[in-house]
């Protein structure tokens, strides 16, 4: 069964086209939107699990406030995907379960 994308574009004809790579696939997107909204219209549905449950967890509020879109992005963990432009290379990665802390010496 083929899934439904819920998340559309409004097309802006003078935006720059880019490609991101996302989890060793090409995704494309537009200069300008976020990553979390890019990665929405294409069809992926989650950016991270939870450390308890292990449950999906995608954009909600995407302003920044509910620290839900959390990503890896170009290697830098803990990153919040609405509040990120793309960028042409891009490379993003979900999150699983906990951010690892790094502890001092």
């Amino acid at each position: 069964m083929a899934s439904v994308l819920k998340f559309k574009r409004r097309f802006n004809s003078d935006a720059t086209q880019v490609t991101l790579q996302f989890e060793s696939r090409s995704v494309q997107a537009f200069n300008g939107e976020t990553v979390a909204a890019a990665l929405l219209a294409n069809g992926i549905d989650f950016t991270r699990t939870t450390p308890v449950s292990g449950s999906a967890r995608a954009p909600y509020c995407m302003m920044g406030t509910c620290f839900e879109c959390l990503m890896e992005i170009d290697h830098v963990p803990n990153r919040q995907a609405c509040m990120v432009q793309v960028a042409d290379g891009m490379v993003i990665r979900r999150m699983h379960g906990a951010r690892d802390v790094e502890q001092g010496e």
